[in-house]
């Protein structure tokens, strides 16, 4: 089982899908980009970890994990994505106790919240890359500031095309919109697609 290193690129928001987020991870030795659909209270849990500078009156969730482990002298030595089905990703959290390693389910987004805390590595099978990840340079969105009054405002847009067939009549600014939503939805299909096309348009200019 060969295992990939990733790292945090960046937070977008999905106006595809209310209240929805997209957490991009890089690969640290690579090109590939992993997105992964999480929630808005994920997305601030993860956001509020990265601004290190931020400081919550009481312990959030991820904080009162860490606390515990601490005060019980678990470590996390890292967090494993280690399974997709049907667009879900399923992650380990992979912990040491008395030199006894344990690994522990979890939601992705709350695993890569607790890494943060941990300042734990994130790993990804590579099988599980090369299939939902994404070699592209191009950035998906602006990041967005997730701890400002607009958090929770939704965009209520939902546009996106019916027929593939359609793609090449499309504006290749569009088709980078598109691409980004087709990821947002974890619809991998569309988005290769997509992302075909703007190859192809980039190899000809």
């Amino acid at each position: 089982m060969e295992l990939i290193e990733l790292k945090i690129q960046g937070i977008s928001y999905s106006d595809n899908t209310s209240g929805a987020f997209a957490l991009i991870l890089d690969e640290i030795n690579g090109n590939k980009k992993l997105p992964i659909v999480i929630g808005g209270f994920e997305a601030q849990a993860i956001a509020i970890a990265l601004e290190k500078k931020i400081k919550t009156s009481r312990p959030l969730t991820h904080e009162l994990f860490k606390g515990f482990a601490d005060k019980f002298d678990i470590k996390i030595n890292h967090i494993l994505i280690h399974k997709l089905v049907d667009g879900v990703f399923f992650s380990n959290l992979v912990c040491e106790k008395d030199d006894e390693i344990i690994k522990i389910d979890s939601r992705t987004s709350d695993a890569i919240a607790v890494s943060l805390r941990f300042d734990a590595p994130i790993f990804v099978e590579k099988g599980i890359l090369d299939e939902a990840g994404f070699d592209d340079n191009e950035k998906y969105s602006e990041e967005i500031n997730l701890i400002d009054d607009s958090f929770f405002k939704t965009d209520t847009s939902n546009k996106t095309i019916n027929d593939p067939k359609d793609i090449k009549k499309i504006s290749s600014n569009k088709i980078k919109k598109l691409l980004e939503k087709s990821i947002q939805n974890e619809d991998y299909e569309m988005a290769a697609k997509l992302r075909d096309e703007l190859n192809i348009r980039k190899s000809i200019k």
